[in-house]
């Protein structure tokens, strides 16, 4: 399921925060502290993400391609891991960020309003 969401900052401005894991709690509401990763992310870097209710979650960025502003990362362990693609889109007027979740529908459906308001903080909207 792809999950965006536009605004007017620049696909530029988006990246850098899309990148810096130390600035996700700032614009991802589910997200209130990262631990383990360094700013900017780079492929093979693991971390644990901490969400509300003492919820802690471990990843690894899979892949990061600057230039086309795209990255990959596998969320939990094992068969409980979920793979989200990332990326930032430069329109005429402002950007699209956007999220691909690689999961059963039925699993993204209830976080997809988050992530999307997620994405439209992210995006300056």
């Amino acid at each position: 399921m792809r999950i965006e969401a536009t605004g007017p900052r620049t696909a530029e401005e988006v990246w850098a925060f899309y990148t810096r894991p130390s600035t996700w709690p700032t614009w991802a509401p589910q997200i209130s502290s990262v631990h383990g990763v360094d700013d900017p992310i780079s492929p093979g870097a693991r971390g644990v993400v901490h969400g509300p209710l003492l919820v802690r979650v471990p990843f690894v960025i899979e892949s990061v391609d600057e230039a086309a502003r795209r990255w990959t990362w596998r969320v939990g362990i094992g068969p409980l891991s979920v793979v989200l693609d990332h990326g930032v889109d430069q329109l005429e007027s402002g950007c699209c960020a956007w999220a691909e979740v690689h999961a059963p529908y039925v699993m993204v459906l209830p976080y997809s309003p988050l992530a999307r308001l997620a994405l439209r903080r992210l995006a300056g909207g």
